[in-house]
């Protein structure tokens, strides 16, 4: 992205977009009180955190059991009650639909065929989030023994069951992913590790195998993906084009500085105990009170949040492109080089 003089304005900046991952599918019902488990729960804390000012919602769905549920019927049922419920929250659905282990086996993503289904969801959901690039995923790497302290994970078996486990997204399955979605009008939501996963993104873009907006989370989990350093996250922001609505995620008490430098710079954040069961003195905080904390943080900013309207509008929902061209230029990156073309290709 590139920054003008007057782009750190608030009155320049797009309104704040705030995605709210509330259903923590890495924990158990236990581990917070936060948590909901029953449909009717779950359905409540979205509107709760619709009510607070998020405007998108990750989702995930819990069996009455409390664990986190793999049957797309579950889904299905979680998204016809909230279409009902929250009629104008962008529905995301989680494109790892629930790495939980089982008792004794490693954590793990789906297989690529339980991921395309999401493609067939009805209702629709607006998104389905789309990992690039096979990687590793140790969710624990950045986790304290005081960030676990009193949850599952704190549980030796459980760190062992998640340290080890990785995301198959090689050309194969986002390929076919990215078809299925588009075929079946759903937005893919491109959860992006680092750098070099953004930059195949790119390739795919200017390949013709993907036409549409660029909707997509920085997600600085370590473990394979991105750390904490702030230099690789303004890096990351620096690389990502224009037309791009850039949504920054972090892990546990790291979210906090993170999302206020993402409000700062004009960026869109995520919250939500999924990622974080913390304040930043290490006091526990709800996913509506993290939601609180962004609109305090964006007020002191002077930056305004975005209505549900305005976060579809700008997040380009139900949006599609005709031609690799057209598809370049409203990303903001410059256009394929022509044969025989020197020097840097621009558009006329």
């Amino acid at each position: 992205m590139f920054y003008t003089h007057d782009s750190l304005f608030p009155e320049n900046q797009e309104k704040l977009v705030i995605t709210a991952a509330p259903y923590g599918p890495g924990f158990l019902p236990g581990d917070s009180d936060d948590i909901p488990v029953t449909m009717d729960e779950q359905v409540q804390k979205a509107v709760d955190c619709y009510n607070a000012g998020a405007t998108v919602l990750h989702i995930h769905v819990r069996e009455d059991d409390g664990k986190g549920s793999k049957r797309l019927s579950k889904f299905e049922e979680m998204l016809g009650r909230l279409r009902t419920a929250v009629p104008k929250m962008i529905l995301q659905v989680g494109g790892s639909i629930s790495f939980a282990p089982e008792p004794g086996q490693e954590a793990a993503w789906p297989g690529n065929d339980a991921r395309h289904a999401l493609a067939l969801l009805e209702p629709k959901p607006d998104q389905v989030t789309i990992a690039i690039g096979t990687t590793g995923m140790n969710i624990t790497e950045l986790m304290s023994a005081r960030d676990v302290a009193g949850t599952s994970l704190a549980d030796p078996a459980m760190q062992a069951a998640y340290r080890d486990m990785w995301l198959e997204a090689g050309p194969t399955f986002y390929e076919t992913n990215l078809k299925a979605l588009c075929d079946h009008g759903i937005q893919p939501y491109f959860m992006l590790g680092h750098i070099h996963q953004l930059e195949t993104v790119e390739h795919v873009v200017r390949n013709g195998l993907y036409m549409g907006p660029l909707n997509l989370t920085y997600v600085a989990i370590g473990g394979g993906a991105a750390g904490r350093h702030p230099s690789d996250l303004i890096e990351f922001a620096l690389r990502t084009p224009d037309g791009a609505l850039l949504t920054n995620e972090s892990l546990m008490r790291s979210m906090h500085p993170t999302n206020a430098i993402a409000i700062a710079l004009g960026h869109h954040v995520r919250v939500g105990i999924e990622d974080n069961l913390y304040g930043p003195r290490h006091e526990r905080m709800t996913s509506v009170q993290q939601i609180a904390w962004c609109v305090k943080q964006a007020e002191h900013l002077g930056r305004d949040i975005a209505s549900a309207d305005e976060a579809r509008a700008l997040s380009k929902i139900g949006v599609t492109y005709s031609s690799v061209d057209e598809t370049l230029q409203n990303l903001g990156w410059a256009p394929n080089r022509q044969p025989g073309q020197r020097g840097r290709p621009m558009w006329k």
